[in-house]
């Protein structure tokens, strides 16, 4: 097993999240790039190793020359998806390089268009299962599939509109208090109701919102972080599940579509880190839609199995809750870049740098990473 505590994350970047933007992904990335370093401390002359992400197609010497950075000693690819592959598995492979000796400080970036022509999961449409068999019954869509996973899990456990609708408000509540955040008017159960159905019994503000933007992290040796500018922010715990099931068929052919690997990339990063759920001051999850953050939430062991609807309604996660979630917005008020918004939200807040939204001492948090047929969890400390 990996040892915790060997690496930081010392710089940390972000574009504007726009609803609609006009820079390409490239460019993006390369302001949040530089951006990231120069929060860390460096120059683009320190980076020399990169990890870039198989979905935004630029490699990773297009980032080095964009940004000017030294010559490249490591690369690699996160082949995995959305917030699995930026808050699990590139920070696992920039901490095999560096222990390895293979780089000094390693740049992950990120961008992502949703408005783009067909939007960011169009490809879905290209795979022979789905155009043969699901498209023509009009079985299609990210909440579409997501909604089948709320019916089932109320089903299953049972879950009011209102504890559904809690989720969205409490997001909402933190985006508030979130100047960058996309969605900050205020919503009450009423506002809720108000956001049109898209496929029962999710609303438009049961999911993600639609975001032109992009960030990046710098991760470095902990022992170079201690010259660095800011409070050492180390790794003390990376775990990745699994499953083998083709993006293809994931959403519709599972026995159970809402059992993602959560469980076992817990379990992972709790034992690597040595500390339990009851530890952690906050949590940022990744909520594509308010179904998929209720799951994670009981994955990381914030709450009981089929609790995590009741766990939002109780007021656990808003501000001041005994156990804030998601407390820059999320994906569905703060911003929707995969991932990597939520790990660079956890670096600030255990840095102590959130003002009006920040929580108090906080010093231990979980950030996870969902990816479809992947889960990450990443266990983030102050020294």
């Amino acid at each position: 097993m990996m040892k915790g505590n060997k690496v930081a994350i010392t710089g940390i970047g972000e574009t504007a999240f726009l609803r609609k933007g006009e820079e390409t992904v490239m460019q993006m990335m390369t302001r949040a790039s530089l951006a990231a370093i120069a929060d860390a401390g460096l120059t683009p002359a320190d980076i020399d190793g990169h990890v870039s992400n198989k979905y935004v197609g630029h490699p990773s010497e297009e980032v080095a020359h964009a940004i000017g950075a030294a010559t490249r000693r490591f690369t690699a690819v996160a082949d995995t998806a959305g917030g699995t592959a930026t808050t699990g598995d590139a920070l696992r492979l920039a901490q095999l390089a560096i222990e390895a000796g293979l780089a000094r400080h390693v740049l992950v970036p990120y961008a992502i268009r949703s408005t783009k022509p067909g939007g960011v999961y169009g490809f879905h449409a290209r795979e022979p299962q789905k155009a043969g068999l699901e498209m023509p019954a009009g079985f299609f869509g990210q909440p579409t599939y997501f909604a089948t996973m709320a019916n089932r899990y109320a089903h299953e456990f049972g879950m009011s509109e209102e504890e559904l609708a809690s989720v969205s408000m409490t997001y909402r509540a933190w985006a508030a208090l979130t100047p960058s955040a996309q969605k900050r008017d205020p919503m009450d159960l009423n506002a809720y109701r108000q956001t049109p159905m898209i496929s029962t019994p999710l609303r438009v503000a049961d999911c993600c919102l639609t975001t032109d933007g992009g960030g990046a992290y710098v991760v470095s040796a902990v022992e170079a972080a201690r010259d660095l500018p800011h409070p050492v922010i180390s790794v003390q715990g990376v775990g990745i599940g699994y499953n083998n099931y083709p993006h293809g068929v994931l959403f519709t052919q599972k026995p159970c579509t809402f059992d993602y690997p959560g469980w076992d990339s817990a379990a992972q990063a709790y034992a690597m880190a040595g500390v339990d759920p009851k530890d952690l001051d906050l949590a940022q999850v990744y909520d594509g839609f308010s179904i998929s953050a209720i799951v994670q939430t009981e994955m990381l062991g914030l709450c009981d199995r089929g609790e995590g609807a009741r766990f939002y309604a109780a007021g656990h996660a808003r501000p001041g809750g005994r156990m804030p979630v998601n407390t820059s917005g999320g994906h569905m008020s703060g911003g929707y870049v995969p991932g990597i918004n939520l790990l660079i939200e956890a670096v600030r807040q255990l840095r102590g740098q959130e003002g009006d939204r920040q929580v108090p001492d906080a010093r231990l948090c979980a950030v996870a990473g969902l990816g479809g047929n992947n889960h990450s969890t990443t266990i983030l400390a102050r020294d």
